[in-house]
């Protein structure tokens, strides 16, 4: 099921993504595309408000499926510990590798007092 979700939920997010990129820049941004729009298709006010309106829509779409997402994955599996927990190490067969180094040596005292 969170896979079903996972990929609607990206599917919305791709739309939102295109959604948000046809709208018309309101900033000085418009400056870096060639200056004027008023060839574009996008120049009518209608298409702006239907544009805008889908971004609500998408972005609403797009927060509800999140909590699904989060409600889903807290409820499916074994959540009580860390993913560093469950992994598991091979253990290195016998003989094979360097032989663990012994404990060292315990220093010998010196052989002349601290004197002050």
């Amino acid at each position: 099921m969170q896979e079903v979700v996972l990929i609607i939920l990206l599917a919305v997010a791709l739309a939102l993504v295109a959604v948000i990129l046809l709208q018309k820049s309101e900033g000085g941004a418009a400056t870096l595309t060639g200056g004027s729009s008023s060839g574009s298709f996008m120049s009518v006010r209608g298409t702006t408000n239907l544009l805008t309106r889908a971004t609500a829509i998408l972005a609403t779409v797009f927060m509800g499926l999140c909590l699904v997402l989060a409600v889903l994955a807290a409820r499916g599996g074994d959540n009580t510990g860390s993913v560093m927990d469950k992994a598991k190490v091979p253990a290195a067969p016998a003989g094979s590798g360097p032989a663990a180094p012994a404990a060292p040596a315990k220093p010998a005292a010196p052989s002349v007092p601290y004197q002050e």
